[in-house]
This record gives structure tokens, sequence and C-alpha cells, in this order.
């Protein structure tokens, strides 16, 4: 099914890569030569995403004036003018609260929430493998985690599952090793009901005092399901210096004049 809108929270603090990211949002940190959301942009665009939408905040300028930028030159990407739109989160109170905050601008439709954090390689975009198997249900991109940091995800518990698909039969944010159904922890891709916005109005506050977005998914698995995919590409956690350099390194090494660079430093030739 193709799904038109994607809503971009960007409105975090990223207080992992403090001081720099009270100058810079964390979204806008770089890969070699582009930044972090920029990749999460293209995947969307690959995926046939028409609409975009950025959930920002206070000190998050730079973010609409780089799309301000790389959408109206067609060397970047060839899409509509008007088709970038923003929305302000005042508070970071969570993805939650950060996805509610595109009520207004989704309607009536499924939509698509991409994680800038999780940067995710393969040969098709994550999203666009996703929207081929979505059928209504809400859908979130699964991966496989070490037991040790299933407390740091939210985790699925598995009804059944196939080679490409869990069906899940709960979901629980950030648990004990102890408690942890599995170590099938979803990641930065999700496609969405409609209906979420309502449950999300209504929730309290979970883990760490905000809104949950997994609170929302889980409380309606009974009428709506929860489908989640299991993404096979290489994927870093770039909400975390180690992620995100090891992302870098991983990128350089895909073209040679960056890897030759690498290799000769390590080998102590500057």
């Amino acid at each position: 099914m193709k799904i038109g809108k994607a809503v971009f929270p960007v409105g975090g603090l990223g207080k992992r890569f403090f001081p720099i990211t009270r100058a810079v949002p964390k979204e806008m940190l770089g890969i070699i030569d582009k930044p972090l959301i920029h990749y999460a942009f293209e995947e969307a665009v690959a995926a046939g995403v028409e609409e975009f939408i950025f959930v920002t905040r206070q000190g998050k300028n730079s973010i609409e004036d780089y799309f301000d930028y790389i959408s109206s030159h067609s060397e970047y990407f060839n899409v509509k003018t008007g088709s970038v739109c923003y929305v302000r989160q005042n508070e970071p109170l969570g993805l939650g609260h950060a996805v509610l905050c595109a009520k207004n601008l989704i309607g009536k439709e499924p939509f698509a929430v991409i994680s800038a954090d999780d940067f995710m390689l393969h040969e098709k975009s994550c999203l666009g493998e996703m929207m081929e198997r979505y059928e209504g249900a809400n859908m979130v991109a699964s991966v496989s985690v070490d037991r040790s940091e299933v407390n740091r995800y939210g985790i699925l518990e598995i009804e059944s599952e196939t080679e490409d698909l869990i069906r899940a039969k709960s979901v629980c944010e950030k648990p004990s090793i102890e408690e942890a159904k599995s170590s099938s922890a979803i990641v930065g891709r999700y496609l969405l009901s409609h209906e979420i916005f309502d449950v999300l109005a209504r929730l309290n506050p979970g883990v760490g005092g905000e809104i949950q977005l997994t609170d929302a998914l889980s409380e309606m698995i009974p009428y709506c399901g929860l489908t989640g995919f299991k993404f096979k590409g290489k994927r870093f956690d770039c909400g975390s210096k180690e992620g995100l350099l090891a992302a870098i390194l991983h990128v350089a090494d895909r073209d040679e004049k960056l890897r030759c660079v690498a290799e000769n430093f390590c080998r102590g030739k500057r």
C-alpha cells in the first residue's frame, strides 16, 4: 500500500551529544557530506512519500533552512513545492507526543514515521519494503538486539512469525532484561493508522515521564493489530556517539578514496 505522508520527529534535545547539540540539531550531524536527516528524507522519497512533515522545536531552524535549499534544487530531490512543512513541538515530551503534534496535517489516512537517529542502509528503502507488506494494521521495523540491550528499546512479544514478519502479542517500552518477552526491538520506522491520534491524546506519561508511542501501539493491538517487519539491512543507532562514528566509518568504507584515507590513518600514516 502506498502511503503519501511521512512525519519526521526532530524536536529532541540530543543530550547525548552535548555540547555540540546546543548549537547544531542532532539530526544535522553529518555522515560525510550529508546530515542524518537527509538520509531519512531520501528513504521516504524512495518509498514514494509525497508530503513531508517535520516536528521541530526552538533552535532547529537549520533543518528548515537546509530543506528550503535542497528541495528547490532538483539535483538533490525532485519534490513538489509546498510538500515540505513544519509543526512545532513546544516541549520534548516523547515520541508519542511528537507524532500527536502532526495530527492536523495527517487527516484520516495511514502515515509513516521516520526517526533520523536510526540510520538504515539496504538495497531497498526499509520504508518502501514495509509499504509493500502493509495491510492496514500498525507496522514497525524490527531488528534482533543483544539481550543486554533490550532496556533501550520497545520490545515485541511474539505471537507468531515468518521469515520477514512478526505478529506481535504485546509490546513493552524499555523492559528490564528479566521482563523482556523477546529480543525483537522496534527501530525508527513506523506505518500507523490515523486512529493512533485518539489514543495518544488520552495517554498518560509512561517510561521517562514521556508520552510513549509504544504505549499507544500496545493499546491498539486488540482491534488494530501490530506487525513487526524484520529489517535485514545495516542499521546504526546514531543517537549515540558510538553509532554515529560507526555509520561514518561504514559510509567511508564504501568510497574508494575515503577508504584509503581511513586505512592510512589506522596504519599511522597521517
